[in-house]
């Protein structure tokens, strides 16, 4: 499953490739609560498609009726070829009637009839993984994109809007059955492209999720071939330390920005010490493996630990630094401890 950006840039071309008129509209800046945060996109096509979102629903309304019916909105477009900056929120009786939380503000560029050209050159990139910046030119309207290699916040100045697009996240499983199911299908609902890797024919032949690719090959094989960057997890879920281990040692060698194993504290203890003395990794690359795998919720099922281990990829993902006292092995350390 594509990222929600990727799929509005998506819809947004096919529409213009088709000739039909639409705006793109970027938050560019909030004050105070906002429900969406800033550089988050929507599209609007004239007959009344919508993908994407700004807010909670109250503004993609107004925008609605503002862009098909200006009689009857708060706000007007003008519609001439340049973007249009929006304000909602300004007073608490709007903030309120917009859903905007605690009187919170938002500002918002409209764009009209985006180039398809440089739509598709913006998907181009994205398709092969590039991190790209999208700049607006608020005078003319004119857009293009451009590869580059550091993520930056969104750009707004009196003359030009630059915002950061990524490819979407990938997520590799190594193993199938039922856990890994229940990952997959929690991940492809955050977005995320995801992989299932499983030699051992038995345990994929009944896979369901629908929307995640499956493969057969070996597990050094697979994470070697998908090229892992930094949108990249890489999950082993097999138990089995012929499959776990080939897996990881690739892994650990990339640039994933998360890599983890299943198994107990013991496990994991054994699964570190066989890579560091029979594998050419680094101190350092060991550390980045993750085990045991999954925040602390006390899950006890399949779909609970699947909720686990999503939430600790979610987490670092959004750069949100994971207190250790909240990881599934320091709990249980502590659960451990003799009362004093």
């Amino acid at each position: 499953m594509e990222s929600l950006d990727v799929r509005v840039l998506r819809q947004l071309h096919e529409w213009r490739a088709q000739g039909r008129d639409a705006i793109l509209v970027t938050v560019v800046q909030t004050w105070g609560s906002s429900p969406r945060p800033e550089g988050s996109i929507m599209a609007l096509e004239k007959g009344g498609a919508v993908v994407g979102s700004v807010s909670g629903g109250c503004i993609e309304d107004d925008l609605i009726r503002a862009y098909h019916d200006p009689a009857g909105a708060d706000r007007r477009l003008h519609g001439d070829g340049c973007p249009q900056m929006l304000t909602y929120g300004v007073s608490a009786d709007e903030a309120h009637r917009f859903g905007l939380p605690c009187g919170g503000t938002i500002r918002l560029l409209v764009e009209f009839n985006p180039c398809p050209q440089a739509l598709s050159e913006l998907l181009s990139l994205l398709e092969q993984r590039h991190l790209v910046q999208r700049h607006v030119d608020l005078q003319t309207g004119r857009a293009w994109g451009s590869a580059t290699r550091v993520p930056a916040a969104l750009h707004l100045s009196q003359d030009s809007l630059s915002v950061t697009f990524g490819p979407s996240y990938r997520l590799l499983l190594i193993g199938g059955g039922q856990l890994s199911e229940y990952v997959a299908t929690i991940a492809l609902f955050n977005g995320f492209d995801v992989t299932v890797c499983d030699p051992r024919s038995e345990h994929i032949q009944g896979w369901s999720v629908a929307g995640a690719r499956v493969v057969k090959g070996m597990p050094d094989d697979e994470v070697i071939a998908c090229v892992p960057d930094r949108r990249t997890a890489i999950v082993a879920l097999t138990h089995d330390p012929k499959l776990d281990d080939m897996a990881l040692l690739e892994a650990l060698k990339s640039s994933a920005f998360y890599v983890g194993a299943i198994g107990s504290r013991r496990n994991n203890q054994s699964r570190r010490e066989r890579l560091a003395e029979h594998f050419d990794l680094t101190a350092e690359e060991i550390d980045k493996l993750k085990g045991p795998i999954g925040l602390y919720i006390g899950s006890k099922t399949p779909a609970e630990i699947a909720v686990s281990i999503m939430a600790e990829i979610i987490a670092i993902k959004n750069g949100v630094e994971v207190p250790r006292e909240l990881s599934v092995g320091s709990v249980k350390d502590r659960q451990e401890q003799p009362l004093a």
